[in-house]
């Protein structure tokens, strides 16, 4: 069986009019007296009347003619069955978007009305900005700070390495200058150790020439005073004794100056020890501030951080500031409006729908009817709001399951009281846009048509 509705009217259906005999030309007489009945007679009134043929033919040329047209239009009609498939369960159908607010705020702005056609990226609603130009101004003055900061942690990378080498390099030659002095301090040192002992052989040299001189004026002088000599030899003597004792006067003060020099120069290597000591310190004091570098490296990596962070805050910012406008999503006509100029809105809150451009129709077939249904097929489209315009329209795709599998509750036929019911399958139907010019703001979506499909 099949859910016939072309064009919402039944087949024309030829009605037989009644026969009528046709009236005779003969004027009818008045009555007369009836006269005394003859006896009839058994042979003349026992022959057969003549009956009148033409009303016999019209009977058979009307039936016959009926039958043409009735066995005609049950052939069309057959004909049209078996290649076309009918239901009048199906809907016009199309994209509700749901226009909600994704920030709170106060309406400053309503640019649209109900039913108004609007076209993708119009302005629909304008919240009051102010708070989020606020914020976005904080953003950015954050992200200036951290910029700042970044830029100068990275100078002071720079700088602190400039001064690490330069310190660096510098400690270490001083430090080789201390080695190298304490080298020569050592040096020194054990040329004046070596100075002493040569001194003191000098001084014991000049004692025993004292000595032997002391002992040649004493005996010279004694003998002078016996005037044994004559007092130029103990003059002589005398002269002698006097050299040697200013020879070892001499000889005892280079041991003495031979003993200082080895002081002094025990003490040049103890300053010069000293001194690499503080030139030690001073390649560590060097080699803390290359860690200094460190430091303020990692100070870097922090406010390039911080800079990431406080961008990502801006863009936030001027996004929240963004969604105080509100655009329409796509192109269609504004339906169920709620929000007027003053309103407090919510983030989440919907504010209006929009019923989008695209349109197509919802046909629910029975589950015998989609044998032949493939996608790509012509369908020809009469919606009840006018039946006199027929759409034209494509298959596009049937769905992957009966319209009862989607249904909230799905039917259970395990438990044992089945009763089997014809399924639904929904077919989407394209409607040709060429069919639709001129009713684009007629047609709505759940509008009732009825579609049929030359399957093949």
């Amino acid at each position: 069986m099949h859910d016939i509705d072309r064009n919402g009217s039944e087949p024309p259906v030829t009605t037989l009019e009644p026969i009528t005999a046709p009236p005779s030309d003969r004027p009818i007489a008045p009555p007369a007296e009836a006269p005394i009945a003859p006896t009839p007679d058994p042979i003349t009134d026992s022959a057969p009347k003549k009956r009148n043929p033409i009303g016999l033919v019209i009977v058979l040329v009307l039936v016959a003619a009926g039958a043409i047209a009735g066995g005609r239009w049950a052939w069309q009609f057959w004909q049209y069955a078996s290649t076309h498939e009918e239901t009048d369960n199906a809907q016009v159908a199309g994209h509700l978007y749901q226009v909600a607010s994704r920030v709170p705020g106060t309406v400053t702005a309503v640019a649209i009305e109900e039913n108004q056609h609007v076209a993708a990226g119009s302005v629909l609603v304008r919240l009051d900005p102010t708070d989020y130009q606020v914020k976005v101004q904080q953003s950015q003055a954050a992200l200036v700070a951290a910029q700042q900061d970044a830029r100068a942690a990275q100078s002071s990378i720079a700088l602190a390495g400039a001064n690490t080498a330069a310190q660096l390099t510098t400690a270490r030659g001083d430090l080789n200058d201390a080695t190298a002095a304490i080298a020569n301090a050592e040096a020194a040192l054990n040329e004046a150790s070596a100075g002493v002992p040569v001194a003191r052989a000098n001084l014991a040299q000049a004692q025993a020439a004292l000595t032997k001189a002391k002992a040649d004026f004493d005996r010279y002088n004694a003998l002078y005073q016996d005037g044994a000599i004559a007092a130029q030899q103990r003059d002589a003597a005398k002269a002698a004794y006097d050299v040697a004792l200013a020879q070892t006067a001499a000889a005892r003060q280079q041991v003495q100056q031979a003993i200082a020099r080895v002081a002094q120069a025990r003490q040049g290597v103890d300053r010069a020890q000293a001194t690499r000591q503080s030139r030690q310190g001073d390649l560590q004091q060097a080699r803390a501030t290359g860690n200094q570098t460190q430091v303020n490296r990692d100070r870097y990596a922090a406010a390039t951080a911080q800079i990431a962070r406080q961008a990502a805050d801006l863009r936030a910012a001027q996004l929240q500031l963004s969604y105080t406008t509100i655009a329409a999503p796509v192109s269609g006509r504004i339906g169920r409006k709620s929000v007027e100029v003053g309103a407090q809105v919510q983030a989440g809150q919907p504010l209006m729908a929009i019923v989008g451009d695209q349109l197509w129709i919802e046909a629910n077939f029975k589950e015998t009817q989609v044998q032949r249904m493939h996608p790509g097929e012509a369908v020809e489209i009469r919606l009840d709001a006018f039946p006199d315009h027929p759409f034209r329209g494509r298959v596009e795709s049937l769905a992957p399951a009966s319209g009862a599998q989607f249904a909230l509750l799905p039917p259970d036929n395990a438990t044992g009281n089945f009763t089997k019911v014809v399924q639904r399958i929904p077919v989407r139907i394209a409607i040709d846009p060429d069919s639709l010019r001129g009713y684009e703001a007629q047609v709505t979506p759940g509008m009732s048509a009825n579609v049929s499909v030359a399957v093949r």
